[in-house]
């Protein structure tokens, strides 16, 4: 993509012909008076705020609007709130409209607007989480965790049936992932948290990569001429404790506004990890225990300022910083053929970890005129940066215990740096015929990562050049993308959506002055149908194409060693991956979602856990080695059954057809699975909610690997004071401890391995969530503006 293209994309708004406009007007009044300040919204067909105002002295306003069907939505603090379906055809008043008082007299006007808690729109899925109370008392990642169809296990967040998912926050990718990313997202309190979006099918404005699609969390903003404090103070109780203090504050004023919240953890887990290696000469048992530390300070601050009634500016700034420091104690018990004990080997070692990353964005919207047209531009830096330093001893005794030897020790120390810059603009610009955006990014990402192993058997270190390493890798990326919605009549829209990418990559092994480059421009297109055909029957078709690219950590080739007898490495010769995505979804009365998706990936890559019999040793690498077909059925249910009684219940069942590519001595299996999940909410009065939330999810096949069974039952309890203001929840999490993944089994090479892992998934929490402020003025949420991405990390 030349530089003139980019600019002509730019700029041209400034050669489109202008549409014509009318005018809608009308006055407001009570039933004695005129009224002031009256506020007037207006709202295109998806529900979305296109335009507002406010009355003036004689209670008179007046909005500039393009031909078309809106709603107009009027409020004002102690009156009923007004809404009215609107066909704009020509220049109208609506005359004198009459806003009626609220019969009850409050010290402190409390405005109750229940949203449903899943909402179809034509390429996404919204969850309003304030209805979740177990997930309001938790972080970001929990409340993940409860979207419709989103699992997060074994520090992947991934859409049923689709693979891994990218994260933004109000549209801003987030450049993490794996544990990293989950680090973050544990810093992020739940109760700042307006709705999750789950996009399985992401439109053209945002970028192509991530087979899993998007999930994107909609932070809460201020209320008009108001400020809010939110304080929460939790402690979980696993096998060791762990308390975390959250604060969050909001203060609106005239053009300017302000949110700023710190979170604060501290505390300990307990991890165990159990690997079955059958080898040739016998089986080799290993089960592992840490503790873990689970510090972590973070904070976001975020200020907005309209410099004019069109033009709004706005920075951001996140920071994270986790330090989860591990003891473990690894026991290898090996045996024989005759399946008696040889021996054991005991690996003891403590590593020291540090991750910390940081966000700055700078953004500016501007509307271009009164009919909707506006351009954003996001300048966006992130860094991160990692840290570990790992020593271990291996010792091997008798079956009695008697101390044979030592037969390693060693001390493996990395540290990764990641730098990305990014800059991207939109325009948003409709025409008469079509509702079109379209805009350009680039991107320029370096990460710097080195490991270097030292043998310290001897007492002192010796480095080890051969199990050393130090990478760059670089990656460049321009893309263009235009975006067209049309909505035909009242029943029927379509969005359609074409999307390029050019990329450039470079990774460069100093240590084995190997260089790897890439450069390849890709297309990606999407489309949206959407169809009411009645006020209870409604259908929903998607597709598009995406790209899986390889996180940083895994092109790097470097040897991380977890313990004696098993390393991790990188490959970077992966290539990218590519899917094709399909969905449809039929929606009953807005509570009834039956949703059938076909996914076909190619040139897939993964992690491959393989084995070296003649050494008895565990490798885990990473190569493309699969193309693979997956479908599914879903069925969700969401409804409030009566006044004291809602329920959210969705059974999904998924399959799938994989071939290998790469040679593999292995045997691919596949199988269905059945996952099934429900949360149900009582109110036991009006200050005391019960929630009750299970899932399952059947034992399957899939490729390489099989996975057993996994199930959840949760238990939480809200009691409200003061007014809501004050608000104790109790939650007993996995209360039969069956959450944790286990059977994890693969056969490489003819070796077979069995892996389980529990990462403190049950545990007890209370937390005291308590709020104070001016809330005498009412809510008027308004878009945060243009909402972009970062991208991924050493996974």
């Amino acid at each position: 993509m030349t530089k003139l293209n980019l600019l002509i994309l730019l700029v041209l708004p400034l050669f489109c012909l202008a549409q014509s406009t009318l005018q809608l007007k009308g006055k407001v009044s009570s039933e004695k008076a005129l009224l002031e300040w009256a506020d007037i919204s207006i709202f295109n067909s998806e529900g979305k705020i296109i335009d507002g105002t406010t009355t003036k002295p004689d209670g008179t306003f007046e909005i500039v609007l393009k031909k078309g069907s809106y709603k107009i939505g009027i409020s004002l603090l102690g009156f009923s709130e007004y809404q009215q379906e609107i066909a704009l055809e020509k220049d109208t008043d609506l005359g004198i409209i009459i806003l009626k008082e609220n019969t009850t007299s409050l010290n402190e006007v409390v405005v109750k607007t229940k949203k449903n808690t899943i909402e179809q729109k034509i390429d996404r899925v919204v969850y309003t989480i304030e209805n979740n109370i177990s997930a309001v008392s938790g972080d970001a990642l929990s409340a993940i965790n409860n979207a419709p169809g989103v699992v997060v296990q074994s520090n992947a967040i991934t859409i049923l049936g689709k693979g891994a998912s990218r994260v933004m926050i109000d549209g801003r990718m987030i450049e993490l992932s794996g544990e990293e990313l989950n680090s973050f997202l544990k810093s992020i309190s739940a109760n700042d948290i307006k709705s999750i979006e789950v996009i399985a099918n992401p439109p053209a404005k945002y970028e192509a990569n991530g087979t899993g699609g998007i999930i994107n969390i909609i932070m809460k903003k201020g209320m008009v001429n108001s400020w809010k404090n939110t304080s929460t103070l939790s402690y979980d109780q696993n096998k060791y404790g762990i308390f975390t203090l959250r604060n969050s504050f909001f203060y609106n004023k005239n053009k300017f506004r302000m949110a700023l919240s710190g979170n604060g953890r501290i505390g300990n887990t307990n991890n165990t990890e159990d690997l079955d290696v059958y080898y040739p000469t016998g089986l080799w048992q290993l089960r592992d225990v840490s503790k873990q530390k689970e510090n972590s300070l973070s904070g976001r601050i975020s200020l907005e300022y309209d410099i004019s009634d069109k033009t709004t500016i706005g920075i951001q700034y996140l920071n994270e910083n986790y330090t989860p420091d591990m003891k473990s104690n690894t026991m290898i018990h090996i045996f024989n053929n005759a399946n008696t004990i040889d021996s054991l080997l005991v690996n003891k070692g403590f590593n020291r970890k540090y991750s910390g990353s940081q966000t700055y964005n700078a953004h500016l919207i501007s509307k271009l005129d009164s009919v909707g047209r506006k351009v954003s531009v996001d300048l966006d830096y992130f860094t991160y940066n990692s840290r570990f330093d790992k020593n271990f001893t291996a010792t091997s005794y008798s079956p009695e215990g008697t101390y044979r030897n030592t037969n390693q020790a060693a001390r493996n120390n990395s540290n990764q740096n990641i730098d990305n810059i990014s800059l991207k603009t939109d325009f948003d610009y409709p025409l008469s015929i079509i509702d079109l955006s379209y805009g350009a990014k680039i991107s320029f990402i370096k990460s710097n990562s080195d490991v270097f192993y030292y043998n310290t058997i001897s007492g002192s270190p010796e480095l080890d050049p051969n199990q050393s390493n130090v990478f760059e890798y670089k990656e460049n990326n321009q893309a263009v993308y235009l975006n067209g919605n049309k909505k035909i009549n009242d029943k029927l829209t379509l969005q359609l959506g074409l999307r390029f990418e050019n990329t450039q990559t470079n990774g460069y092994s100093e240590t084995l002055n190997q260089e790897i480059k890439n450069d390849y421009l890709k297309l990606f297109p999407s489309f949206y149908i959407d169809y009411q055909l009645s006020e209870n029957h409604g259908f929903n078709l998607n597709y598009g194409k995406r790209i899986n690219r390889p996180g940083f950590g895994l092109l790097n080739p470097f040897r991380s060693y977890i313990n004696s007898n098993s390393y991790s490495e990188g490959n970077p010769f992966l290539r990218p991956s590519f899917s094709n995505n399909f969905d449809f979804t039929y929606t009953f009365k807005k509570s009834f979602r039956t949703n059938i998706f076909f996914n076909r990936t190619t040139d897939g890559f993964g992690v491959v856990f393989k084995s070296n019999p003649e050494i008895n040793t565990q490798i885990i690498s990473r190569e493309n080695y699969f193309n693979e077909n997956s479908f599914g059925i879903g069925e969700s249910y969401s409804v409030e059954v009566t006044s004291w009684f809602e329920t959210q219940s969705s059974v999904y069942f998924l399959g799938s057809k994989t071939s290998f590519i790469s040679q593999l001595n292995a045997v691919r299996s596949n199988t269905e699975q059945l996952y099934f999940t429900t949360e149900n909410t009582f109110s036991l009065n009006e200050t005391t909610k019960l929630q009750v939330e299970y899932f399952y999810s059947s034992p399957f096949k899939k490729g390489l690997y099989e996975i057993g069974y996994m199930a959840g039952l949760n238990i939480a309890v809200r009691k409200s004071f003061l007014q809501n203001s004050l608000q104790f929840t109790f939650l007993v999490n996995d209360l039969f401890n069956t959450s944790y993944l286990k059977g994890y089994t693969s056969v490489v090479n003819g070796v077979a391995q069995v892996y389980s892992q529990n990462e403190s998934n049950r545990f007890l929490r209370l937390s005291v969530v308590y709020n104070f402020g001016n809330k005498k003025i009412k809510v008027q949420e308004r878009d945060f503006g243009n909402k972009e991405e970062k991208k991924r990390a050493g996974k």
